[in-house]
């Protein structure tokens, strides 16, 4: 059996070599029977070439009380996740990206974006018709004028928290990655 993954009983530890210096990472299987609740359960070890951390005297399995909170994945629809991707997509060209930023200060005319963007009235208009059709903006009439801002508080959220995760110097999340990586072991 190879060691990057193997079902011993399902009660006991899924194995699988989830990292590129070997590791072996372990979790406990669905409480779904497969037909082998009348196996006998074998103990599962790790080839020792393979295990890179030693774990000795450590439960490595995790309990269901340590996942409480992705209760609330489940509370997703196909629907809702769909949304959310076009949004992204909608949000992930840079001339929108920077159109939005400039809507996070408040509602703009459609002529000033264009002279904020320095391109043409039809482009812009082409872009927040397409942000528009996302529920990303919103639109006002004044006379001639149309005036374009965010939809809602999620939308601004959105907006800065992504362009304020950019501006982060990369060894930031790096150093969060590690702490957190350091507890897992």
């Amino acid at each position: 059996m190879s060691s990057y993954g193997r079902w011993v009983d399902r009660r006991t530890v899924h194995q699988y070599n989830n990292s590129s210096d070997g590791e072996v990472m372990t979790r406990v299987p669905s409480s779904k029977t497969n037909g082998s609740a009348s196996r006998a359960a074998s103990p599962a070890k790790p080839p020792a070439a393979s295990h890179a951390h030693s774990h000795a005297g450590r439960d490595e399995t995790c309990g269901p009380d340590e996942h409480a909170r992705r209760a609330r994945t489940a509370n997703l629809s196909e629907e809702q996740l769909e949304r959310a991707a076009a949004i992204f997509r909608a949000a992930g060209d840079v001339s929108r990206l920077k159109l939005l930023s400039r809507l996070c200060d408040g509602e703009w005319c459609v002529t000033e974006l264009a002279e904020a963007a320095g391109v043409g009235l039809s482009t812009v208009s082409q872009q927040l018709r397409l942000l528009r059709a996302e529920r990303i903006v919103a639109r006002r009439r004044a006379g001639k004028h149309i005036f374009y801002s965010l939809a809602d508080a999620h939308v601004i959220d959105l907006i800065q928290s992504a362009i304020e995760h950019a501006g982060e110097p990369h060894h930031a999340h790096d150093k969060g990655h590690e702490a957190h990586d350091s507890h897992d072991d």
